[in-house]
């Protein structure tokens, strides 16, 4: 079974080494052979360290043996986004500036993965700063999609959804700002959660107070993802959103009926329609379980002007020290801060004033409904040679960001949002289901996301 234990869970990994089936020191060898094989044609790991890799597996091996009281993630190898800092392990950001950059300290939730047992084996590849929703970037170049090595795995946590896909490891940790946990693990079919915000703290950073961007997790299965959520969600001091608590996963005992809403286009944009089969045959394989389901019609375009606004001010913010090296960064980035330079304060004001009205909306669908349904995204995935598909449903997209706006509108409410595969379009590409609920709601849709694992799995790919 050695050389096969790269296929396995978190929760298999955790099991089989409490028993001494196997030790943390053959998990790693099995991961790093298969890593050895499949990262130079995906490109989802940019700086693997081996040896730290394995220092970490003789310390949990070691731990089994002592008879000490085993951790939640024990031995379970996961991939670090090369935007969180973790200590001794170049993190570049995907940028020029960072190329070299080795941090001191390790970002708050990397203390916590390491206090978990998990094994860190290195950093994955994300846009620049993670700007985008297909992720390359001038240092280490383009990550693939397993799925089709032709294609895009998308952004910005493109390179931990291609690992998990790939085998690589079965956790990642990514952020979200505008969906870069549901978009790539859409594209690479595997599961990423938005949490709420402030429940898994961020930083430390300079700017404790935005509310866009948050960091969480990613998995091939939604026990582990709940788990790694679990790991990562508890107060701290230091982020001022913190609700004071954690997430604690947990089994419904009360397995009752949930009242669904399912929006096809919640912003407008049009749907492949491909893509729109499989999400509505996914909802309606809810109901069959005994899920109460109403199809919606529910308008969040103008979500779409006003997150772009909000993003361009967000990266104005938290870019004030490069506003005058604009010509020194990928046109993403550097596009975003422009924007965000050149608008007013007028242009923030009406972008605020629609987010209220729009959450006004969202709120009132959470009067009725447990969760409300979607596609994650419009398309499956394209050439990653393109920085984003130019147009959707034959009209042109009008930014970087746009195409993926099904994702992007609900980062404006600070709400979890959770992606899964449904099943393989007829080009045997995954499909992504998005599910939304109210704020703190993240036990329930990692019950939907286990319905729908179990109703559409979809396994590994073949990498040629």
């Amino acid at each position: 079974m050695g050389n096969d234990l790269w296929k396995l869970t978190a929760a298999n990994i955790t099991d089989g080494i409490a028993s001494k089936s196997f030790s943390a020191s053959e998990v790693v060898r099995s991961h790093l052979q298969h890593i050895e094989k499949v990262n130079p044609k995906v490109n989802a790991i940019v700086t693997l360290d081996e040896e730290f890799a394995n220092l970490q597996a003789n310390d949990v091996d070691k731990r089994v043996k002592d008879g000490k009281e085993l951790r939640p993630l024990e031995g379970v190898p996961i991939g670090i986004k090369d935007t969180t800092a973790v200590k001794g392990i170049r993190t570049t950001h995907g940028s020029k500036f960072f190329e070299h950059h080795v941090p001191d300290t390790d970002d708050i939730i990397v203390d916590r993965i390491k206090a978990s047992g998990a094994i860190i084996l290195g950093k994955t590849n994300t846009p620049e700063f993670a700007a985008g929703g297909n992720t390359f970037n001038d240092i280490f170049g383009a990550t693939k999609n397993p799925w089709n090595l032709s294609l895009s795995a998308g952004g910005s946590t493109g390179g931990g959804a291609a690992g998990l896909a790939a085998g690589m490891f079965p956790l990642a940790s990514g952020t979200d700002l505008g969906g870069s946990l549901r978009i790539p693990a859409a594209f690479c079919g595997v599961q990423g959660i938005r949490p709420t915000v402030g429940l898994v703290p961020v930083g430390p950073k300079n700017l404790p107070f935005q509310s866009l961007g948050v960091s969480g997790p990613m998995a091939r299965n939604s026990h582990d993802l709940g788990v790694l959520l679990e790991v990562m969600a508890k107060p701290h001091h230091l982020d001022p959103l913190s609700p004071g608590f954690g997430f604690e996963l947990t089994q419904e005992k009360n397995h009752k009926e949930l009242k669904l809403a399912y929006v096809n286009d919640p912003v407008c944009i049009g749907i492949d329609n491909d893509v729109a089969d499989k999400c509505q045959k996914a909802v309606h394989d809810l109901a069959n379980l005994g899920h109460k389901l109403e199809i919606i019609e529910i308008d969040f375009s103008e979500g779409r002007e006003a997150f772009e606004i909000l993003r361009a001010q967000s990266m104005v913010n938290g870019f004030l020290d490069y506003v005058e090296k604009l010509d020194q960064m990928g046109e993403n980035i550097a596009g975003n801060i422009k924007r965000g330079l050149d608008q007013s304060s007028l242009d923030v004001a009406r972008a605020e004033v629609t987010r209220g009205e729009l959450w006004k909306k969202l709120a009132a669908v959470f009067t009725t409904y447990d969760a409300l349904v979607t596609p994650t995204l419009p398309i499956t995935p394209f050439p990653f040679e393109e920085n984003y598909p130019k147009k959707i449903d034959n009209k042109p997209t009008r930014s970087y960001i746009d195409w993926f706006s099904t994702t992007f509108v609900f980062s404006l409410f600070g709400v979890p949002a959770l992606s899964v595969p449904a099943g393989l379009s007829n080009n045997k590409l995954p499909v992504g289901l998005q599910i939304i609920g109210p704020h703190f709601s993240e036990n329930r849709l990692l019950r939907l996301a286990k319905n729908v694992e179990e109703l559409f799995p979809i396994g590994f790919p073949t990498i040629d």
